[in-house]
């Protein structure tokens, strides 16, 4: 397929007079779409990465499990529950990749324009960018605001389903305030940083969704969402990105329910860069926001 498909589902149109919180006025979403995302949180547009892009998203992946490309700052994250496996090895045994700024591979999908017309729609046109995951909020791991300037793009590189976990998300959560997150008790442990909402209704209605490859979700940071463990003896690989409106202002976490994930990150930035752990979670947002500038001057 065309590596910048366009659907039939998508086209512009006049808007009735109604007031939208959660996206801003745009020709790329039809009105019901945005419709669907104010009620919803999220949005699913089918086919939108093409399968040349997923492939080089894929072989770059294959490199980093294999060490043969180490990019500054990147930080490979290994199951807990693979770990103790004895026939685990290689990139099965790596649940994700992060902080890829500096891989020019990776981050080449968080420029992607398909990807970035839609981006628009949630934070306008002045952006900054930036496993088995129990049900979580992506607001706890960020210090600025407003929320509602803020969109994750999540796209499938192969089908995805609830067999090999699916993301779940539960429509209309979004509308809600932050909640306490902390690392869920599970048996077998949890993957670092991996922290999940600790008081939500059980009996919330849920949506899995099932996406194909190339297909793409974008959804609002405080929607309630996770994924379920593989079943599979296959992969469930996805690129995911958030974006953030310049406009968007850094805001202090000390005294919040935030404040949990501000220490643990400090001690990974501290193992990481050498930056002091007493170093709040605002001052690493903005050093990682110089690194994927290109500056390097030290906090």
């Amino acid at each position: 397929p065309p590596c910048h498909p366009t659907s039939g589902t998508i086209s512009s149109a006049s808007f009735h007079p109604q007031q939208f919180q959660y996206s801003l006025d745009n020709n790329v979403l039809t009105l019901e779409q945005r419709k669907f995302y104010e009620e919803n949180g999220y949005l699913v547009i089918k086919n939108l990465v093409c399968d040349a892009d997923i492939q080089r998203f894929r072989n770059e992946f294959e490199k980093i499990c294999r060490k043969e490309v180490k990019p500054l700052g990147l930080t490979v994250m290994r199951d807990v529950a693979i770990l103790k496996s004895e026939c685990a090895h290689g990139e099965k045994m790596i649940t994700k990749v992060q902080n890829f700024q500096e891989d020019k591979e990776l981050f080449r999908y968080c420029t992607l324009p398909e990807i970035l017309k839609y981006v628009e729609c949630f934070t306008g046109p002045n952006i900054m960018k930036t496993s088995r995951h129990p049900l979580h909020q992506d607001l706890h791991y960020f210090p600025f605001r407003p929320s509602n300037l803020i969109v994750c793009s999540w796209t499938a590189m192969e089908p995805i389903d609830r067999n090999n976990g699916c993301l779940v998300v539960l429509p209309g959560t979004h509308r809600g305030s932050l909640k306490p997150h902390d690392y869920p008790k599970w048996e077998g442990g949890v993957n670092k940083m991996f922290h999940g909402i600790q008081d939500y209704e059980e009996n919330t209605a849920r949506v899995h969704l099932v996406m194909e490859k190339g297909d793409a979700v974008f959804f609002h940071p405080s929607l309630i969402h996770g994924s379920g463990r593989n079943k599979t003896q296959g992969f469930r690989k996805a690129i995911a990105c958030h974006f953030a409106s310049a406009d968007c202002h850094y805001i202090s976490v000390k005294g919040t329910s935030q404040e949990n994930i501000e220490k643990e990150v400090g001690g990974l930035a501290n193992k990481l860069y050498g930056i002091a752990n007493t170093v709040d979670l605002k001052d690493i947002w903005m050093f990682r926001a110089r690194l994927v500038k290109g500056e390097r001057t030290n906090l």
